[in-house]
C-alpha cells in the first residue's frame, strides 16, 4: 500500500468513554479491514493527540476533540475504505455497549456496588484513562483495598500522594503502569500460570517479573508473591515507595525464603534505600537491576557497608547481583534449594560457551554485507536487557528507547546499524493494541527488516500468558517464514531467534508456541538473555 496516497478520516464521539482494553480490541478489528493502513481509537487528550500527530493521524477534526471525547482516526488507501472502517467502529461500539455481561448478574458500575457484590474483597484493579485513574485509586484505597493501578498517564504528583497514603495505611499501590502481579497464586494483568513456591519477587518491570517468574517455573521452583510497583516507582522523585513496601512485605512473609528484586537501574538515592532495607533481613536477596553495576560497585557508590556477596552454605548471604534476568532466576532457584550459587553461575557460563560455538557455525552462512542485528520487542524490560547485552559486546545500539540518548532513532520506523525497537512504547500503542495482544505492527516491521541486505539476525520476544495474544506463534510464525523467504529470494540467509516467556500451563502452552515457531524456521532459546547473547555472537 503506497504510503503517500493514504488518506485520514476521523470520527468523534462526544462525551463517550470506554476503557483502554475495549478500545485496543476495537482498533485491532479495524486494522484488519481491507485497505486500512493504521487505526487509533483513543480519548481526545492533548497527550493522545500529540502521538496521533507523530503517526500522521491528526487532522483538523481530530484536533478539535476534547479530553472527554472518543476519537477514532483511520488511515486508509481511499475514502471508501476509511468510511467502511468508521462505520465498523460504530457497529463495534454499539455491540459492546449492548452486549450482556458474563453470567446473568448485572455488572457493578461503581466501586461501592462492586464491594457490596463481593464482600471480603481486598484488592481492586484500576484500568481507566489516566486522567480518571487517580480518583478511582483514591476511592479504592479509602475503602481499605490494595490497588493494582494498570493505567498509564497518571501524574507523578498523584502517584506520590497515592503511594504515601497507601504506605501509611498498610496497603499496596502497585503502579501506575503496573501491568503484572502474582498475588497468592493469582495472576493479575499480563501474568503467567506459575506454581506456588518459596521465592518472592518485587519488580519495577512488568515483563521482567514475567521473565523471572517463568524461568523459575521452568526450573521446577515456584513463587510466593510477585509485586509490581510500576516503572516510575524507582525514580528519584517517587523514591521507591512501593519497592520498599513490597520488599518489606516479602521479608515479613514466612512462606518467602528468597527474594528477587527486578528493576531498571534505580536512582542512586533509591538504590541506597533498597540496599539498606535488604540489610535489615537475613533472607537471601538477588538484585537484577538491569545495569552493568556490580553489587560491590553499588555498595561503594551508595556507601552501604552491611551488604556483602559471598558463597553461601547456610543462607547467610544477604544479597547478590545478577547480570541478567536469566541469572537472577538461576541464582534464586539455587538459593531456594540451598545449592551452590557458584555452581549455578558455572553452569550458565558453560551454556554460554556452547552457545557461542553454535553461533559461530551459523555465521558462516551469512554473506559479507550482513553485519547487523535487529531486535523487535513487545516487552520494555526485555528490550532493555537486549540493549545492555548488545552494548557490552557490539558497542552502540540504536533504539526508540535507547540506553544512551545519542543513539535515539530519528525515525522509530527506520533502523540503523544495530537496532532494538520497543514496540510497546507509546508511539506504537496509543489507540492501538499492545504488541503483546496484536502482532500486526511487529509483523510489518519484521518483513521490512528482512528486505535490508545488511541484516544478519533478528531477535524477538514472544510473551504468552493471561491477557496476551491467544496464539502469537501463529501470527509471528507465518511472518517469520515469509521474512526468511524474502531473504532467500535475494540470495541471503536470515537468522531469526526468539524466546518464549511463559509456561506449559499458560493458555497458549509453552510447548505449542515453541513448536510452531521452530516449524517456521525460528531458533527458539530458553530465555531472552540467551537470545541476546546468541544474536551478538553471530554479528560480533
Amino acid at each position: 500500500m503506497a504510503r503517500s496516497n493514504l488518506i485520514v478520516q476521523t470520527l468523534i464521539k462526544p462525551g463517550e468513554y470506554r476503557d483502554s482494553v475495549a478500545l485496543m480490541l476495537i482498533a485491532r478489528e479495524l486494522t484488519a479491514l481491507p485497505g486500512v493502513a493504521d487505526v487509533s481509537v483513543v480519548m481526545g487528550t492533548p497527550a493522545n493527540k500529540a502521538v496521533l500527530a507523530q503517526a500522521g493521524l491528526l487532522n483538523d477534526a481530530a484536533n478539535a476533540a476534547t479530553p472527554n471525547d472518543l476519537l477514532i482516526a483511520v488511515k486508509a488507501k481511499d475514502d471508501a475504505a476509511a468510511r467502511a472502517a468508521l462505520h465498523k467502529a460504530q457497529e463495534l461500539l454499539a455491540q459492546r455497549a449492548a452486549s450482556p455481561q458474563i453470567g446473568s448478574a448485572a455488572r457493578p458500575r461503581t466501586l461501592r456496588a462492586a464491594l457490596r457484590a463481593t464482600p471480603g474483597a481486598n484488592l481492586a484493579i484500576v484500568s481507566v484513562a489516566g486522567q480518571y485513574a487517580a480518583a478511582q485509586a483514591w476511592d479504592a484505597l479509602r475503602a481499605g483495598l490494595h490497588v493494582l493501578l494498570f493505567s498509564d498517564h497518571v501524574a507523578v504528583e498523584d502517584e506520590i500522594a497515592l503511594k504515601e497514603y497507601a504506605r501509611d495505611q498498610g496497603l499496596l499501590l502497585m503502579g501506575p503502569g503496573a501491568g503484572t502481579a502474582l498475588i497468592n497464586g493469582v495472576g493479575l494483568g499480563f501474568a503467567n500460570a506459575v506454581p506456588r513456591g518459596n521465592i518472592g519477587i518485587v519488580a519495577a518491570a512488568g515483563t521482567g517479573l514475567q521473565e523471572v517468574s517463568t524461568l523459575i517455573a521452568k526450573a521446577g521452583a515456584g513463587i510466593t508473591q510477585g509485586i509490581g510497583t510500576g516503572g516510575r516507582d524507582v525514580s528519584e522523585r517517587v523514591g521507591g515507595i512501593m519497592m520498599l513496601e513490597g520488599l518489606r512485605a516479602l521479608q515479613a512473609d514466612p512462606k518467602t525464603r528468597v527474594i528477587v528484586i527486578v528493576s531498571k537501574l534505580p536512582a542512586p538515592s533509591v538504590t541506597e534505600k533498597i540496599l539498606a532495607q535488604v540489610g535489615t533481613s537475613d533472607k537471601p536477596t538477588v538484585l537484577a537491576l538491569m545495569s552493568n553495576l556490580s553489587l560491590r560497585g553499588a555498595i561503594f557508590a551508595t556507601k552501604q557497608s552491611p551488604i556483602r556477596e559471598v558463597e553461601i552454605a547456610s543462607h547467610k548471604t544477604l544479597a547478590m547481583t545478577a547480570r541478567d534476568l536469566r541469572e537472577a532466576a538461576a541464582l534464586a532457584v539455587a538459593l531456594s534449594r540451598g545449592e551452590s550459587v557458584n555452581a549455578a553461575r558455572k553452569k550458565l557460563a558453560a551454556e554460554d560457551r556452547a552457545l557461542a560455538i553454535k553461533a559461530r557455525a551459523l555465521r558462516r552462512k551469512l554473506n559479507a554485507r550482513q553485519r547487523y542485528a535487529r531486535g523487535l520487542y513487545s516487552g520494555g524490560t526485555l528490550c532493555e536487557e537486549t540493549m545492555r547485552i548488545w552494548q557490552a559486546s557490539l558497542g552502540a545500539v540504536w533504539s526508540n528507547a535507547p540506553l544512551d540518548p545519542k543513539f535515539k532513532l530519528p525515525d522509530s520506523n527506520q533502523s540503523r546499524r544495530h537496532t532494538v525497537v520497543d514496540l510497546g512504547e507509546e508511539e506504537f500503542t496509543i489507540g492501538r493494541p499492545h504488541p503483546m495482544i496484536d502482532n500486526s505492527v511487529r509483523v510489518k516491521r519484521l518483513l521490512q527488516e528482512a528486505r535490508d541486505p545488511s541484516v544478519a539476525v533478528i531477535a524477538l520476544d514472544v510473551v504468552i500468558g493471561y491477557g496476551a495474544h491467544p496464539d502469537p506463534a501463529a501470527e509471528l510464525g507465518a511472518a517469520i517464514a515469509e521474512a526468511k523467504a524474502i531473504a532467500r529470494k535475494r540470495g541471503r540467509e536470515l537468522i531469526v531467534v526468539a524466546s518464549v516467556t511463559g509456561t506449559e500451563n499458560d493458555p497458549q502452552s509453552l510447548s505449542r508456541q515453541t513448536i510452531a515457531l521452530k516449524k517456521a524456521g525460528t531458533i527458539v532459546l530458553e530465555s531472552n538473555a540467551v537470545v541476546a547473547k546468541f544474536a551478538s555472537c553471530i554479528v560480533g
